[in-house]
């Protein structure tokens, strides 16, 4: 059995860390992965890959922890990295040469199959090689390129599986990802609608889990242009614009929403309450009355709808919608709404007077 050299430089790869380094540098790329491929945040279905991977980046970083507490003043520089990169290349290079080999072996028996037993197997020798890739854990990162393959370690036949992962580049930089984590891309064909809208969902919903809303937003365009009638993006949408402050945008998302699921009143009241922040207090209360009426039972949208034509100097009709809160079981608040209502003067002597 050859001698197993310590792969230095790809433990670094795994960990994406770059020396020189030291333990406590070792422990915060430890904690940075695990953030990143813990199997909580895993999507469905991911759970084991993440485990896979994190148990291959806390064994990295046990050997480079250990190194680190054996080196001078606890501190691995840059040449000693390199020094072991040269010696674990060497041992690649000869198992490369071994495996060669024993491929020509292979080969030459192949062929002598072939010629003596031609119709032994009809399955033609061909290999496809992918080089683009996206990873399903996290679909933002977008398309990427594959910069290398690579596999834990040589199975010895003592029942442990081998690891493979990959360093694949993306538009904001290079990052490792579990073979299992990858989805390799043809261009020749176009995604299919639902694949795109899943991925960019998960997206923006990353996104703003981190209250990064304009980016959700903007990640939802995409989800929206490949499927305009998905309720549950432009849903998600209007609230990400909406939290991000853009309301022009926000109303524009709720009208689309409406005109695609106008029977229910979720669309007319986010439409309402856009509308009330933009100061826009006619359209919000044509919206909170499209509201209520499509939901007679909410005593939250009549209380809106009393509150704005109350703003709007509606005597009557505020009274007709706080009542119907009121009987609804609303507040104490509906109660201090209608005092106020009953203080306006009737539209009948503002016009006489």
């Amino acid at each position: 059995m050859p001698t197993t050299v310590l792969d230095v430089e790809q433990h670094l790869l795994l960990l994406e860390l770059d020396p020189p380094f030291d333990k406590r540098d070792v422990q915060l790329a430890r904690r940075r992965m695990a953030k990143r491929w813990h199997p909580d945040i895993a999507p469905a279905g991911r759970q084991f890959e993440h485990e896979r991977h994190l148990k291959a980046i806390n064994e990295a970083a046990d050997q480079l922890e250990r190194l680190a507490e054996g080196s001078r003043g606890g501190r691995v520089s840059r040449n000693a990295v390199r020094v072991s990169a040269a010696a674990a290349r060497r041992e690649r290079a000869e198992a490369g040469r071994r495996a060669y080999e024993a491929e020509q072996r292979a080969r030459a028996a192949a062929k002598d199959r072939a010629e003596n037993d031609p119709f032994g197997s009809r399955v033609p020798d061909h290999s496809v090689v992918h080089r683009y890739a996206r990873c399903l854990s996290y679909p933002e990162w977008g398309v990427g390129t594959v910069a290398g393959i690579y596999f834990s370690a040589d199975s010895r036949g003592d029942g442990e599986e081998v690891q493979q992962w990959a360093r694949v580049k993306f538009s904001h930089g290079i990052r490792t990802v579990p073979a299992g984590s990858m989805k390799f891309v043809d261009f020749s064909t176009p995604d299919p609608a639902e694949e795109r809208v899943e991925r960019f969902m998960l997206a923006a919903q990353r996104a703003m889990a981190e209250g990064e809303y304009e980016l959700a937003a903007q990640r939802l365009i995409y989800a929206r242009d490949a499927e305009p009638r998905n309720v549950a993006v432009l849903r998600l949408m209007t609230l990400a614009f909406w939290q991000a402050g853009n309301l022009e945008a926000a109303a524009r998302s709720v009208r689309d929403w409406a005109r695609v699921d106008g029977s229910r009143p979720a669309a007319h009241r986010f439409a309402a309450r856009i509308y009330e922040d933009m100061g826009a207090i006619d359209l919000a209360e044509e919206a909170a009355e499209r509201a209520a009426s499509r939901g007679p039972s909410d005593a939250g949208a009549w209380e809106r709808l009393g509150r704005l034509r109350l703003r709007l100097l509606d005597r009557e009709g505020s009274l007709r919608a706080l009542r119907r809160a009121a009987a609804l079981g609303s507040g104490e608040a509906v109660r201090e709404l209608i005092e106020q209502a009953l203080a306006l003067e009737p539209r009948s002597a503002v016009s006489a007077a």
